[in-house]
């Protein structure tokens, strides 16, 4: 009779799998419905993306921070300001991590719309991809080509919806778009580190405060001149804050204790595709076929890398 050891390790093994894809895609969903409450607030309610990212990053990290002290102590909230390499590293992930990626989506649906924006954010992945081939000194592999392939296509069919002599999509939602996808690439790769030293809570829950005192003074949050304040807006601000924040950004960063950092971006897709249809759906947005096919061929990367041979971005045990 074969041992129970190898059928219980396995157990264990899939199950923390299977918890790490639990948590991307229940907060890449979170996340994706947050990019259309923004886009009702910026063009319906008149809220600025800068006003926005200023207060929902610095109430989520404020609750976050708090959820740890209770938790763990106030000390374990400080104890990673006691380390002068993990202080740096916690303010660079702050700026280029957190605030980067919520400051250029929101700017990009501000301009554009929460369906393209966010597709266009999802060419992190093969922003990973190519920065991992050229980490590691080779060619990407034939899955990871098609799937840089496919970004492409993507990319040209999301902004011009098929037509080589127009750019269906505004050139500043581009601009901000391509930038978050960038971003999303940077701070998918630079905090697993940190997060193993001192936990998700803590390392989110700073980023998020630091990042949106970084905004303080260029968007005040006690300043809501031309805001159009209602039940509904003042909701999806909460809703933006509390869940399209706070909880989808705790959920992915805790998930890379589980998946790689590579695997944890790529079944992030649940993101764009709820996000696009949301905007569909709730915001009445028109997507032409060519640039609903893009959107599909830039998730189509995600699928391709997300299938391919694990590397040397295995899941930390």
């Amino acid at each position: 009779m074969n041992s129970p050891v190898p059928m219980n390790a396995t157990r264990k093994v899939f199950g923390r799998r299977s918890q790490g894809f639990s948590m991307v895609l229940f907060g890449a969903t979170l996340w994706g419905l947050s990019g259309t409450a923004a886009q009702q607030l910026f063009q319906m309610d008149g809220f600025s993306p800068t006003w926005l990212v200023t207060v929902r990053m610095t109430l989520s990290g404020i609750v976050l921070l708090l959820m740890v002290g209770l938790k763990s102590g106030v000390k374990s909230v400080f104890s990673v300001w006691g380390n002068k390499t993990d202080r740096i590293h916690l303010v660079v992930f702050s700026v280029l991590g957190l605030l980067a990626v919520q400051y250029s989506y929101f700017a990009s649906i501000g301009y554009g719309n929460a369906a393209t924006a966010t597709f266009l954010q999802y060419l992190g992945p093969a922003l990973i991809v190519i920065y991992l081939a050229i980490r590691n000194w080779r060619l990407p592999s034939g899955r990871e080509a098609t799937a840089l392939g496919f970004a492409i296509l993507g990319t040209f069919l999301l902004v011009t919806n098929g037509s080589y002599n127009t750019v269906v999509v505004p050139a500043p939602a581009i601009v901000w778009g391509l930038l978050s996808a960038a971003a999303l690439a940077f701070y998918t790769l630079y905090p697993p580190a940190l997060i193993a030293r001192w936990g998700s809570g803590i390392v989110v829950g700073w980023a998020m405060l630091i990042g949106g005192l970084v905004f303080w003074s260029i968007a005040p949050p006690w300043k809501t001149s031309g805001q159009h304040w209602s039940w509904a807006s003042l909701g999806l601000v909460l809703f933006v804050v509390l869940f399209g924040t706070l909880l989808a950004f705790y959920l992915y960063l805790n998930s890379l204790h589980f998946v790689s950092p590579t695997e944890a971006s790529l079944l992030a897709c649940a993101e764009p595709l709820s996000a696009a249809a949301a905007a569909v759906v709730l915001l009445n947005v028109h997507l032409g076929l060519a640039t609903a096919l893009g959107g599909l061929a830039i998730v189509a990367t995600v699928i391709l890398l997300t299938l391919r041979p694990k590397t040397e971005n295995e899941p930390r045990k």
